[in-house]
């Protein structure tokens, strides 16, 4: 074989190989920027009125969002998931944004009327779940924005089709940073943690709304639910052992 043969197949070869793995990275690239809010979590979840036989609601928010620094828009994933063995029955899932944090819409669902939403809040949208299999779940696009010199909190509960019972509610539960980046194209929250504000020198956080293990009990969920509106059924209660939940 020519020296000057031998040296065309070489390169020929480098070059495909270059090819592949630029090719491998880009198919990486890809797969991490689909899945950059992380996997699934009920942190700051409980359950409540105790739910039908067999079946066990939970929900899941993303255990990392990011806030765009200059429009504080924010996306976030929320599913409900029955993991019991036997179908839910007719089921609606709240949204509801507090403090800093403020849900814009929902894909699917329709908006709660400022009247109806519960003390602390200041956005919401219900969402007509249907009936769930066992095992199965699903999962809501929600738009917020993030105003990071606050705290920011969301909460998930998951009630009856006639508003009486509220059979699981996680949160409110804040995204946060303690390292907060200004300067940044944007800022990654995480689940669970408390933000520090990003306005510069701001030590302490705003005492804006309500706590965030804790939301006032309204009685008139079912009433709201009957005249068409978004029902609400907070609850103080303590979550629920696994015996009573069956």
């Amino acid at each position: 074989m020519s020296s000057r043969r031998a040296t065309t197949i070489a390169t020929a070869i480098t070059g495909s190989l270059l090819t592949a793995s630029f090719s491998a990275v880009m198919i990486l690239s890809c797969t991490a920027s689909a899945d950059d809010q992380g996997p699934g979590s009920s942190k700051g979840g409980k359950a409540m009125d105790a739910a039908p036989a067999g079946v066990k609601l939970t929900t899941l928010l993303p255990e990392r969002i990011s806030v765009d620094n200059s429009s504080k828009k924010t996306a976030i994933t929320a599913t409900v998931k029955n993991e019991g063995t036997k179908e839910s029955g007719e089921l609606n899932l709240l949204v509801v944004g507090f403090d800093g944090l403020k849900v814009n819409g929902v894909q699917g669902c329709s908006a709660i009327a400022e009247k109806d939403l519960p003390p602390g809040s200041n956005s919401g949208f219900k969402c007509s779940v249907g009936t769930l299999a066992a095992g199965k779940s699903k999962s809501y696009a929600v738009d917020a924005t993030y105003d990071l010199s606050k705290a920011g909190k969301i909460c998930l509960p998951v009630m009856s089709a006639d508003g009486k019972k509220t059979f699981w509610q996680q949160g409110p539960v804040p995204f946060g940073t303690t390292n907060p980046s200004p300067n940044a194209p944007a800022t990654p929250l995480l689940l669970g943690t408390d933000n520090k504000p990003v306005a510069p020198g701001g030590d302490t956080l705003p005492k804006t709304g309500v706590g965030s293990d804790v939301l006032p009990l309204g009685a008139a969920g079912a009433a709201l639910i009957a005249a068409g509106a978004a029902g609400l059924y907070w609850s103080q209660r303590p979550p629920r052992r696994q015996a009573e939940r069956g």
